[in-house]
């Protein structure tokens, strides 16, 4: 499934193409194959800012603080 964040960052790297089929410089054809293809490049480059950035929210490098017990061995009484 596609991300809404890709479809909409592939949106803002093919507007320069949008821009130009607006003053009819462009074919409506040209424009959605330039929007296919930044599609892919698009989810790579979320991808990799997610892959980046995963880290950074993540307690997992914390050590979790407790209160020290020390083990003391069971006495158990011998029948008899």
């Amino acid at each position: 499934m596609i991300r809404p964040s890709v479809l909409l960052f592939a949106l803002v790297i093919s507007a320069p193409a949008w821009y130009r089929y607006v003053l009819d410089q462009l074919e409506l054809t040209d424009v959605l194959i330039r929007f296919i293809i930044a599609v892919p490049i698009a989810a790579v480059l979320v991808a990799g800012l997610r892959f980046v950035t995963a880290g950074y929210g993540s307690k997992a490098d914390e050590k979790e603080t407790g209160t020290p017990v020390t083990p003391t061995p069971l006495e158990v009484e011998k029948p008899g």
